[in-house]
């Protein structure tokens, strides 16, 4: 980025200030890998991790554009292999003399708008540090096959471990490739990403936004550019630039597609069509008099440029500052110069991406701070609607204060908001986004505190007149709030739709916020009974920290399964079902809409439920936990066509490959009791195997000779309890 500015102040994190699980400095574990641990234990192993949640194999690859015979010749090799088949006598090494966006190029995978993402995440160090840990390498005695990256995902930092097996075909890379050919950050980074994302197929086509999000958890905004220019429009873009490289910002853009396929062809212009690029740089020359804006663009493909005026050939440098000429390079690196108009004119759209919202207005020394909150949307429950549905005050609320305003500033821009949705599916192409809107109401003074009922909702008008419900991933707004109190719904456009969302408030000033959601309802049955609730209990949902009163045989337990079980615990440490429903609920993919009911639970706690008290300590919830994520693995394994269920014939060998004996009249019994159809859900299979395998440890540690003798008491708590 240029040398313009100085960077800006670092946003103050509410949530995650005092480096609980989620923080930057204590990410939690992706599918619950510890990387210190896993690589300790091959290391003393003396033997190179594979990592059984990301196979090297074509289950990893997904659907990428190649033909099902190419597919095939894929093989999967480390980096050392690789260079002993490409003749290069060098050692790998994982990063060197610095990133830089010059170190890679696209390979055959679509994913240019997560490369032009990392072009910009080279230009801001401190973030590539935390995105690209620098300490790991292939020195042979810290060697063990095994690298690690993190992401900022939906609300906190994730740290995702993988093996460094890469894809090769025609004896390169299959995706992206490094230039220096013994570097591998890039190819380690892009796979550990392809892991978030489901498969390598899952990164084909994307928005930069996304990628800068999970790069930086910051604030991005988009711009659209268009052929035709507005009044300003070009000055208004070239300030809004400016201020972004100041800040260190991420800022990619694209051009549209032509027609109606997403083909990437070249015009003669040298700009590729539907393709992602990255703002490299920003500079203003003086040409016979007058001023030019220029704007340094990059290629993720490491060549093929822009070949019009200003670019590397043009004669336009020939009429600048040999200063200003030292910004021209002449060589096939992907990067070139534009003037801003053409610029705008074969751009379509700019999104800048930052972890402080300063870059809006340029108020580089401004102290934000950033409040973020989980939320859900649960049919009959919190699920309202848009705010013409009777049901609207149902929505989740969020009451804010603002007690300070900047004054000197005409409508200043003093309170931005994030909705981002979390996704129910497991693979970024299967993600499906609901149409969704945050709502702003002025409170008048002396309304009484909680929930605000329907009848206030009649009563006031919001904020904003238009009520825009998008399908974006992450939507945001600006707003310039005076004194006074607000409520904050985040909805989705119809009643009744589950979700789950993220909700970000960045403020300016020290504002007070107070979340209100409605609690669950007292019986098994979520619906809505007609009236509003405004004196129910706030429910603040944020990760607590685990004390060092924890009794003894709890500090074994893994520190992310005590944060979740933290969460949702009452204040004797424990879980009753209802608890325990709602954190499944919220915490472990499902895959339907209803989730996990309450007798499903009440089953849960009674089988893990070693001292009798009908409750779930922290150690049988981690019992729970555990097993729970190795069904879930099984369930996988053998759910051949990824339809999120189970065949009988499935089942079947899915009980086979848990160990346990079993036979085609028992599956049959077994599918009518604990799914009723001709498939089993996750949420039926977990139960059944909780049972099946409690049963199969009863008989085997009471059994003499394959007989079982139990007394009346151990028979009925056996068989009605356990």
């Amino acid at each position: 980025m240029p040398e313009n500015g100085s960077s800006c102040t670092s946003i103050i994190n509410m949530r995650y200030q005092d480096g609980s699980e989620g923080s930057s400095s204590n990410p939690t574990k992706f599918n619950y890998q510890d990387y210190a641990q896993l690589k300790a234990n091959y290391l003393r192993r003396g033997r190179l991790f594979v990592d059984g949640d990301f196979p090297p194999s074509s289950q990893s690859l997904g659907d990428i554009d190649l033909a099902r015979w190419r597919l095939n010749k894929v093989e999967w090799l480390r980096p050392r292999d690789i260079l002993k088949r490409q003749n290069i006598k060098d050692d790998p090494i994982f990063c060197k003399k610095g990133a830089s966006r010059f170190d890679f190029g696209q390979g055959n995978v679509g994913n240019c708008w997560f490369l032009s993402a990392i072009n910009s995440l080279t230009f801001n160090k401190g973030l590539m540090v935390q995105v690209v840990p620098m300490d790991q390498s292939f020195q042979s005695q810290d060697y063990a096959g095994i690298f690690h990256f993190r992401f900022w995902r939906y609300g906190k930092w994730v740290d995702v471990v993988i093996d460094d097996s890469l894809p090769f075909l025609d004896n390169k890379l299959l995706s992206v490739h490094t230039k220096g050919g013994n570097e591998f950050w890039v190819p380690l980074l892009e796979k550990a990403y392809a892991k978030v994302c489901g498969t390598y197929g899952d990164m084909n086509a994307g928005l930069p936004s996304e990628a800068c999000k999970d790069f930086s958890g910051g604030v991005h905004m988009t711009y659209l550019l268009g052929k035709v220019h507005t009044p300003g429009h070009d000055v208004e873009l070239w300030n809004q630039l400016s201020r972004a490289t100041g800040c260190n910002s991420m800022i990619c853009c694209g051009t549209a597609a032509k027609g109606d396929k997403i083909v990437n062809t070249v015009a003669h212009t040298g700009i590729v069509d539907a393709h992602a690029y990255s703002v490299t740089g920003t500079h203003q020359v003086r040409v016979g008099g007058q001023n030019v804006m220029l704007v340094r663009i990059m290629n993720p493909w490491g060549q093929t440029e822009w070949n019009g005026k200003w670019s590397d050939k043009s004669d336009m440098w020939k009429r600048v500052s040999p200063e200003d000429r030292e910004k021209c390079v002449d060589r096939n690196d992907g990067e070139f110069w534009m003037e801003l108009e053409d610029f705008c004119y074969y751009y379509n759209m700019v999104s800048i991406c930052c972890e402080n919202p300063n870059f809006l207005d340029g108020d580089l020394s401004c102290k934000w701070q950033c409040m973020v909150y989980d939320g859900s949307w649960a049919p009959g429950r919190s699920a309202g609607g848009n705010v013409n549905q009777s049901t609207f005050a149902t929505n989740p609320q969020y009451r804010i204060k603002v007690t300070i305003i900047n004054k000197k500033e005409k409508d200043d821009q003093n309170i931005l908001l994030s909705l981002m949705q979390k996704p129910q599916e497991q693979n970024r192409k299967e993600e499906r986004y609901l149409p969704c809107a945050l709502t702003l109401f002025q409170i008048p003074q002396g309304t009484p505190k909680g929930r605000l009922d329907s009848t206030f909702f009649r009563r006031n008008r919001p904020v904003k007149d238009t009520q825009n419900y998008s399908r974006e991933r992450d939507l945001i707004e600006s707003h310039s709030l005076e004194l006074g109190e607000y409520v904050i719904v985040p909805s989705t456009m119809q009643p009744y739709t589950k979700g789950e969302f993220v909700l970000t408030v960045y403020s300016k000033a020290d504002v007070q916020i107070t979340p209100h959601e409605r609690e669950d309802d007292d019986d098994d049955h979520d619906h809505d009974d007609g009236h509003d609730h405004g004196d129910e209990e706030d429910n603040l949902v944020l990760p607590e920290i685990p004390t060092e009163t924890d009794k003894p045989e709890e500090n074994t337990t893994d520190n992310s399964t005590r944060a979740i079980f933290n969460l949702y615990a009452n204040q004797n440490g424990e879980l009753n079902a209802r608890q325990l429903r709602k954190l499944l609920n919220d915490k472990f993919p499902h895959g339907t809409w209803n989730g996990f009911g309450l007798d499903t639970c009440m089953s849960m706690c009674s089988i893990v439920d070693t001292d009798h008290k009908m409750t779930m300590t922290l150690s049988e919830f981690s019992t729970l936990w555990t097993k729970m994520e190795e069904f879930r693995k099984l369930f996988n394994r053998y759910d051949s066509n990824d339809g999120g269920s189970l065949s009988e014939a499935e089942l079947g060998k899915a009980i086979e490959g848990a160990g346990i004996d079993t036979n085609d009249f028992m599956v049959q019994m077994m599918m009518f009791r604990y799914s009723g159809n001709s498939y089993t859900t996750l949420e039926s299979f977990i139960t059944l195997m909780l049972r099946l395998e409690n049963t199969k440890t009863t008989f085997d540690n009471k059994s003499t000779d394959g007989v079982i003798t139990f007394t009346w008491e151990e028979w009925s708590m056996n068989s009605m309890y356990n």
